[in-house]
C-alpha cells in the first residue's frame, strides 16, 4: 500500500516527524518500505506561463520564453525543452534558488540574457520524467510558490501489509493504527448524504447469496465533460502509485484509496437495467477493460445489466459500458462481495487488480454507501450533474456482523506477562475504532466491521501489544518444569544429515514447494498436484520433485559465471492420492546436484571435472551417517536421466531385505538443452524416510584373536558389477569375513577384451579363537567356487 503522507496527515492529526511516523508504522506491524521524499528545497520555484517562445538566434534548439511570473512581473528565459510553447504553465526557478545542486543565476546562453530556469519533474525531484518541461493546470496562477500549488513538501510511503490487515489498504484504514499510537484521534469523516435532484434510477438485483450480500448504486446525470482531475486530487492519487485518466475514473480510485472501498463508474447510457449480481453462467463472455475477451464459467461472479454480463465483479469492468471523455450521464456503483467469492479469480485470468487485491482480503461491508455518498458529493463538487437517488440491495442475513468479545485483564497480564493499565487499554481499542464496555474482569470489546481480523480475545491483546510497543515488554524466562523428549536412537537427525552435506562442500538450498507446470513436462514427471487458488501462472502446481527446483538454482548460479556448484536440499514432494477425496501424499526427501570441477580450485593437485563416483562417494558418506551401507543397481534410466550414467539406490533394511530408495546419475544432455543448461550436471534424489533408519547401537566386545588377510584377483566379464560380487563373498565367507576391500582395477596384458581384473582382500577374524591357514584356505575355497558358478569368475594367473 503506497499513499501520501500529507494525506494522512490530513485524517490524523500529529506532531511526529516523517522519520518518526515511519518508526511508527513499522513498530506497530505496517512494515515501512519505502519512504520518496518529494518537494523538498523548493524555495524561490514559482508557477510561471510563458506568454512568448521564439527561436533563438544562435542555437536551434534553444528557445527565448517570456513568461508571466506574477504580479505583472514578466521574465526572460532560455529554454531547451521540446515542449516549451506559448501559453504553457510550467514551474519556474528563478534567480537565487537551489535545483537539484544547482544555484540558478542570471546568464548569457549564447549571447542572450536568462534569468532563471524552466524546470522539468525530474530536475525538482517530483518524478522520474524529464522529457520536457513539467506541464501544470492551464488555472495553475502565476507568482504562486510551487510548493504551495502542490502541496509540498510531501512525501510518498509505501508500506508493506500482512493479509490480515485488509483494513490498511485505505489511508484512512492507517490513520486508525496511527491515531492509536501517537496518542491521538482519527478526524471526523464528512460524508453527509447527497439528496435526489432528479428521479433517474436503476433497480438492483442480488442473486449470488452471500457471494454478493450488498449492492449500492447511482445515477447522476448532465455530468459536464472534459473536466480535468483537480490538481490536488491528482497528486494525492501520483504519490500513492496511481496515475490519474479522467475525472470519473480518478474519482473512483480516489475514494477507494481513501476509504478502501472499491468503485467502478458505468456510463449509464449504455445500461438499461435493471443492474444485478449472479454467477456466470458457462460459455459467457465479456470484453474487458484491457481489451481482453475471456470467457466465464459459474467460478465467476458477473455484475449484469438486463442480465447480461458487463463486468466481472470484484475484478474488473467491461470495455462496453465504460465511461469514456465524452460520458454524460454515469451509474457509479460499490459493493460487498464475499473474500471468497473474488479469492484467485484475477490470477485464474492472469489479472491482478487493487480492487481484485482488496476484496480478496476483505472489504468492509457498511462501506458502500459511504463510498457512493462521498463519490457522488466529488462528482457534483467537480463536473456538476443531477444525481438520482440511491439504489441499494441488501441480503441481511448473509453479511458479517462484529460480535462483542470479553477482554479479561487477568489474560492480558498472562498472555503478556506485563500489566497495562485500564485507562491506556480503553484508551487503544477506542482509538482503534473499537466499541468499549467495561465489565467486573475487563471488558465487552466490539471490533469495527473493517477488522476481519479481530474474532478472539487474543487477537484484542495483539493489538494492545503492538500499539503499547513490543518493545515495552520485558524478556523474561519460562517458568516451571520443563519436559526434554530425547530422540530416537533409531533415526539420523535431519540436522546430522544437513552437516554432513556441508562438510562434504556442499550449499543448502531452499526452493518454492509450487512449481510451473510446464518446467515439469520437461522432466516428463508424473502428473502433479495442481492447485486451486496459485500465487501465479508459474507456481501453479506442487513439485512431485526436488530436482527441478535445485537444478533451476544451479543453472541461475552457472548463468552468473559460478563454475563449481554443489547444492542440496530437504524437503517435501507431493503426488496426488489414489482417491479425489484423499490429501495428496507428502514425502520427504533429500536430493543434491553439482558441476564443474571435483574440488575448488587449488595448486596441489591437477584439476578435473566432478563425476558420477564423487558424488556416489558423497552419497555413501551421507548413508554412513544412519550406519547404513548403499548398493546401486544398474535399471532402466529415468526419463531425466543419462543412459548408462544413472543407477537406482538401494539400501538394506533392518529384516534383512533391500528396498529402493531413490536415483543417482547424470542428468541428459536434451533435459540440460531445454533448461539452457550448458555444463554437465550430476544429482540424486532420495527418500528421506528410509535412509534415517539406523538399528538399535549395541556395544559388543573387540575381538582379542588376529585378524587374517587373504588377496584374491579374479577375471570377470566387463558387465559384471562389484556390488553382485561382493553380495556373493559376503555370503559364501560366512561369519567370520569382518571386511571387503575391492583394491584394483585391472585392464591390460593378461586380460582378454570384454573382461576385467578385480583384485580384492578378505578380512578374516573369530571371536573365539585364532583362525588357522587351514580355515583361512576353506574361506578362499568357498568363494572362489561361488564367484565362479554365480557370476563365471576365475582366479588371474
Amino acid at each position: 500500500m503506497k499513499f501520501s503522507e500529507n494525506w494522512l496527515r490530513s485524517h490524523v492529526p500529529t506532531s511526529a516527524s516523517r522519520d518518526q511516523l515511519a518508526a511508527t508504522l513499522t513498530a506497530i506491524g505496517l512494515e515501512v518500505e519505502e519512504v520518496d521524499e518529494l518537494g523538498d528545497g523548493l524555495a524561490g520555484v514559482v508557477v510561471v506561463r510563458i506568454v512568448e517562445a521564439v527561436k533563438h538566434p544562435e542555437a536551434d534548439r534553444l528557445q527565448v520564453c517570456k513568461v508571466d511570473a506574477g504580479a505583472g512581473q514578466t521574465l526572460q528565459i532560455v529554454c531547451g525543452a521540446p515542449n516549451a510553447r506559448a501559453g504553457l504553465v510550467a514551474p519556474l526557478a528563478t534567480v537565487g534558488a537551489t535545483v537539484g545542486g544547482i544555484a540558478i543565476k542570471a546568464a548569457r546562453l549564447r549571447g542572450v540574457e536568462s534569468n532563471g530556469m524552466l524546470c522539468s519533474a525530474k530536475e525538482l525531484g517530483l518524478d522520474a520524467d524529464a522529457s520536457g518541461l513539467l506541464e501544470l493546470p492551464d488555472d495553475a496562477p502565476p507568482g504562486m510558490p510551487l510548493a504551495d500549488y502542490l502541496g509540498l513538501p510531501d512525501a510518498s510511503i509505501e508500506i508493506k501489509l500482512t493479509p490480515n490487515r485488509a483494513d490498511c489498504f485505505s489511508v484512512r484504514g492507517i490513520a486508525y493504527d496511527v491515531a492509536a499510537a501517537c496518542a491521538s484521534e482519527v478526524a471526523a469523516l464528512d460524508v453527509a448524504a447527497v439528496p435526489a435532484a432528479g428521479t433517474r434510477e436503476l433497480a438492483v438485483e442480488l442473486q449470488a447469496g452471500a457471494d454478493a450480500p450488498r449492492y449500492c448504486g447511482r445515477a447522476i446525470e448532465g455530468v459536464a465533460t472534459g473536466v480535468r482531475t483537480p490538481i490536488w486530487m491528482a497528486e494525492r492519487l501520483r504519490r500513492s502509485g496511481v496515475r490519474p485518466l479522467s475525472l470519473l475514473v480518478d474519482i473512483t480510485q480516489y475514494v477507494m484509496l481513501e476509504l478502501g472501498q472499491p468503485m467502478h463508474a458505468f456510463d449509464l447510457d449504455t445500461l438499461r437495467g435493471p443492474v444485478g449480481v449472479r454467477l456466470a453462467r458457462g460459455g459467457e463472455r465479456l470484453v474487458l477493460l484491457d481489451g481482453r475477451e475471456v470467457e466465464l464459467d459459474e467460478y465467476f461472479l458477473a455484475v449484469t445489466d438486463a442480465d447480461r454480463p458487463v463486468a466481472l465483479a470484484g475484478v474488473m469492468g467491461g470495455m462496453d459500458t465504460r465511461v469514456t471523455d465524452a460520458t454524460v450521464n454515469v451509474f457509479l456503483e460499490a459493493a460487498h462481495f464475499a473474500p471468497a467469492a473474488i479469492m484467485g479469480r484475477g490470477r485464474r485470468l492472469g489479472l491482478h487488480t487493487d480492487a481484485g487485491h482488496r476484496f480478496e482480503r476483505g472489504v468492509d461491508p457498511e462501506l458502500p454507501r459511504t463510498a457512493i455518498e462521498l463519490a457522488t458529493k466529488l462528482v457534483l463538487e467537480l463536473a456538476g450533474g443531477t444525481p438520482g437517488p440511491v439504489s441499494e440491495a441488501v441480503l441481511e442475513d448473509h453479511l458479517p456482523r462484529p460480535v462483542a468479545i470479553a477482554l479479561r485483564r487477568a489474560r492480558i497480564a498472562r498472555v503478556l506477562g506485563i500489566e497495562i493499565a485500564d485507562a491506556e487499554v480503553e484508551r487503544i481499542l477506542r482509538a482503534l475504532g473499537m466499541q468499549v464496555a467495561a465489565t467486573a474482569e475487563g471488558w465487552q470489546v466490539t471490533a469495527p466491521s473493517r477488522r476481519f481480523d479481530i474474532a478472539i480475545e487474543e487477537d484484542l491483546i495483539e493489538e494492545l501489544a503492538r500499539i503499547h510497543g513490543y518493545d515495552r515488554i520485558p524478556t523474561t524466562m519460562p517458568s516451571g518444569p520443563a519436559r526434554i523428549a530425547a530422540p530416537s536412537e533409531t533415526r539420523a537427525a535431519e540436522a546430522d544429515l544437513r552437516r554432513q552435506m556441508v562438510a562434504r562442500d556442499y550449499l543448502e538450498a531452499v526452493s518454492f514447494a509450487f512449481v510451473d507446470a510446464a518446467l515439469l513436462d520437461q522432466w516428463h514427471s508424473a502428473a502433479a498436484v495442481p492447485l486451486a487458488n496459485p500465487l501465479s501462472a508459474e507456481l501453479a502446481v506442487m513439485r512431485p520433485r526436488l530436482l527441478p527446483g535445485l537444478v533451476d538454482a544451479l543453472a541461475r548460479n552457472a548463468s552468473r559465471q559460478a563454475g563449481r556448484v554443489r547444492l542440496f536440499e530437504l524437503g517435501r514432494t507431493f503426488a496426488a492420492a489414489e482417491s479425489p477425496e484423499a490429501a495428496p501424499r507428502e514425502t520427504r526427501r533429500i536430493a543434491a546436484v553439482v558441476c564443474g570441477g571435483a574440488h575448488a580450485e587449488q595448486w596441489s593437485g591437477k584439476a578435473r571435472a566432478v563425476d558420477f563416483h564423487d558424488l556416489k562417494g558423497d552419497l555413501e558418506s551421507l548413508a554412513a551417517v544412519a550406519g547404513g551401507s548403499l548398493e546401486f543397481r544398474s535399471a532402466p534410466a529415468e526419463a531425466f536421466g543419462h543412459p548408462g550414467r544413472s543407477a537406482e539406490v538401494w539400501r538394506a533394511d533392518l529384516e534383512g531385505g533391500a528396498v529402493r530408495i531413490g536415483w543417482i546419475g547424470q542428468l541428459h544432455p536434451r533435459l540440460l538443452k531445454a533448461l539452457d543448461v550448458d555444463t554437465e550436471v550430476l544429482g540424486f534424489e532420495l527418500d528421506l524416510e528410509p535412509l534415517e533408519r539406523r538399528a538399535l547401537p549395541r556395544a559388543q566386545a573387540l575381538s582379542r584373536f588376529p585378524a587374517v588377510r587373504r588377496d584374491l584377483a579374479f577375471v570377470v566379464a566387463e558387465d559384471v558389477a562389484w556390488a553382485a560380487l561382493a553380495a556373493s563373498v559376503r555370503s559364501a565367507a560366512g561369519p567370520v569375513l569382518r571386511d571387503l576391500q575391492l583394491f584394483d582395477l585391472y585392464h591390460g596384458t593378461g586380460v582378454e577384451p570384454g573382461c576385467k581384473s578385480l583384485a580384492m582382500g578378505l578380512i578374516l577374524q573369530d571371536n573365539t579363537r585364532t583362525l588357522t591357514d587351514h580355515d583361512a584356505d576353506a574361506v578362499v575355497e568357498r568363494v572362489v567356487l561361488a564367484l565362479g558358478d554365480g557370476h563365471g569368475a576365475r582366479i588371474r594367473g
